[in-house]
């Protein structure tokens, strides 16, 4: 099998059929598009997540704890904790336990959280470092947002700016194969763009501007995320290239690798459903956070606007352009 998330086919096929008893007291249920569940606590929903870290080498740890906390931020909620499982390979040495460590507690002290337990071992077979983040939030049970609640009419709003983290982890782990085809001035500011990694402020914003649906743009970019809100709410959109936000940095990365930064890891943005557009890119705004409009939902067919004009097809991202090149430097 390909590297990257199983495509929808697969996971219809292989996973979404096996999740045993459906209970009552679950509110949101293991669904396409959806990263995390709600279970009903009384008066607050607790909301709960895992995602693993293959991808990034530098700052792995860190790195994984805002991931996993950024998904519970995509459903309205407040991240608690985190419990890490951390698989090191036999060559591993206990610095690097303790450096991985490190990373998990500086980036758990930024967001205010607890790391609630876990599992560490040393793993056979392993060429490299695995990290799964388990993350635990709660929220207002009214105030849950999940990624099937958009509906036709809606605006589409995008924070930020696409392909932060795959922008950030390329010119991390790729500085040898960039030099000279990327300033270095450039490479220096987009390994910054890991500050701008937590989406944990414009969740909890956004659920309170009215947003009807929202989504972490992580594996397949901007277009996968996209295509799962979509496909979670059961509707069409017209999106129009032009208006997604890319930072210079990030085209000169990808225009250097040959890549879609839309197609690229994109942990940093949100995007947003909501049926005043210009509303919640205000309210954003007023706290310091960018965002753009940058299409609308609507019955039927899902299509990209290129910059032209021309209007062709939107189709579900089958493979993150990290693991692309990623695969290719292998």
């Amino acid at each position: 099998m390909r590297t990257g998330k199983l495509a929808p086919r697969e996971l219809g096929q292989l996973v979404l059929g096996s999740l045993g008893v459906r209970r009552p007291d679950v509110l949101v249920h293991a669904a396409l598009g959806e990263d995390a569940a709600v279970i009903d606590m009384g008066d607050q929903a607790c909301v709960i997540t895992v995602d693993p870290l293959t991808g990034a080498v530098a700052d792995a740890g860190w790195y994984a704890v805002h991931v996993a906390c950024n998904d519970l931020a995509a459903m309205g909620a407040e991240p608690i904790g985190v419990l890490p499982t951390l698989l090191f390979p036999a060559a591993a040495e206990p610095a690097d336990v303790r450096r991985t460590m490190d990373q998990v507690d500086r980036a758990a002290r930024e967001l205010g959280i607890e790391v609630l337990g876990g599992h560490t071992e040393v793993t056979p077979g392993l060429a490299g470092p695995i990290i799964a983040m388990t993350a635990v939030g709660r929220a207002p049970k009214g105030r849950v947002v999940t990624s099937a609640g958009a509906r036709p009419g809606d605006a589409l709003v995008l924070t930020k700016a696409a392909g932060l983290e795959g922008t950030a982890i390329l010119a991390a782990d790729l500085a040898e194969r960039l030099r000279g085809r990327v300033a270095p001035d450039v490479l220096e500011r987009a390994r910054g763009f890991v500050a701008r990694l937590s989406v944990v402020p414009e969740g909890r914003l956004a659920a309170g501007l009215g947003a009807t649906a929202m989504h972490d743009p992580t594996e397949g970019g901007v277009l996968g995320a996209l295509w799962e809100l979509a496909e979670a709410s059961g509707v069409g959109y017209l999106v129009r290239e032009a208006d997604v936000p890319v930072l210079p940095e990030t085209r000169a990365i990808c225009a250097a690798l040959g890549i879609d930064p839309l197609k690229l890891i994109s942990s940093g943005a949100l995007l947003v459903a909501c049926p005043d557009g210009a509303a919640m890119v205000a309210g954003l705004a007023a706290a310091g956070i960018p965002a753009a409009v940058v299409g609308a939902l609507r019955a039927g067919e899902r299509a990209l606007e290129r910059p032209d004009g021309t209007r062709v097809a939107a189709e579900p991202v089958w493979r993150d352009e990290l693991w692309r090149v990623l695969d290719a430097q292998a």
